[in-house]
């Protein structure tokens, strides 16, 4: 199956984004089992040892925990989790005034923008 990747950014981060895109929605849950690293990479279609890298990055940013001979599981520290939501948030607000700034609009015309639309996404 695979999944389509983005020629301009390393599969690994594109699939730690990924997974950390499923804890923050919730569908990864807290102390959720994740596939082993070999189904996970047939399933991605990417090397195993990519995948291995991707887990072993999780687990640094105490986003994953490995258990001895179980596998590995979303943190059950719901405190993290909401560090993590925090920051992908900040990230992604700031690389969207970086954009539209970069167009030459401002950031009260946006703000004003969005509050015309009321928050819809069309």
């Amino acid at each position: 199956m695979g999944i389509d990747f983005l020629p301009d950014k390393p599969i690994y981060q594109q699939l730690i984004d990924r997974i950390t895109g499923e804890i923050i929605r919730g569908t990864l849950k807290p102390g959720e089992k994740l596939p082993s690293v070999r189904d996970y990479a047939i399933e991605a279609g990417v090397n195993a040892n990519t995948m291995q890298r991707v887990y072993k990055e999780l687990e640094q940013m105490e986003i994953t925990e490995t258990k001895r001979g179980q596998g590995s599981f979303v943190t059950e520290d719901k405190g993290k989790i909401a560090v993590l939501r925090d920051e992908m948030k900040e990230q992604l607000v700031s690389s969207f005034i970086q954009s539209v700034e970069a167009l030459g609009f401002t950031t009260s015309e946006i703000v004003q923008h969005l509050q015309e639309r009321g928050g819809k996404c069309d």
